[in-house]
């Protein structure tokens, strides 16, 4: 069993930035792939970004502002969110996935964290 834990969650205001930390357990970190998601009030979980061995991927409404990159030395992946708006404002989840692709389906991830959440003021 895989455990993914997210940290860096908080509250911002608009146009700030933060940097989420996802922790995964397990030998073989570097043959996830990892994603991030989302789910503000009242609306659906929605992909955020992906990362396999070597590309990442990202939603059309993040992209430009996030990065998410991973440090396979530390089991560790993180998403850059910079000039961030209220409407980013969600709890963020972590996944991992044995497969090692780049995913954007949240059914397609195995493990998922507990999720942060961010908010992002006016």
């Amino acid at each position: 069993q895989v455990r993914v834990v997210e940290s860096g969650g908080g509250l911002v205001q608009a146009g700030g930035s933060l940097r989420l930390s996802c922790a995964a357990s397990g030998r073989t970190f570097s043959s996830y792939g990892m994603g991030w998601f989302r789910r503000a009030p009242g609306k659906e979980r929605e992909f955020v970004a992906a990362i396999s061995r070597s590309a990442t991927y990202y939603a059309d409404s993040v992209k430009g502002r996030f990065t998410i990159s991973r440090d396979n030395g530390k089991n560790t992946a993180y998403l850059q969110m910079n000039s961030l708006k209220p409407e980013d404002t969600a709890v963020y989840y972590c996944a991992a996935a044995r497969s090692g692709s780049l995913l954007s389906h949240g059914s397609d991830y195995d493990y998922w964290g507990q999720g942060t959440q961010v908010t992002v003021s006016s």
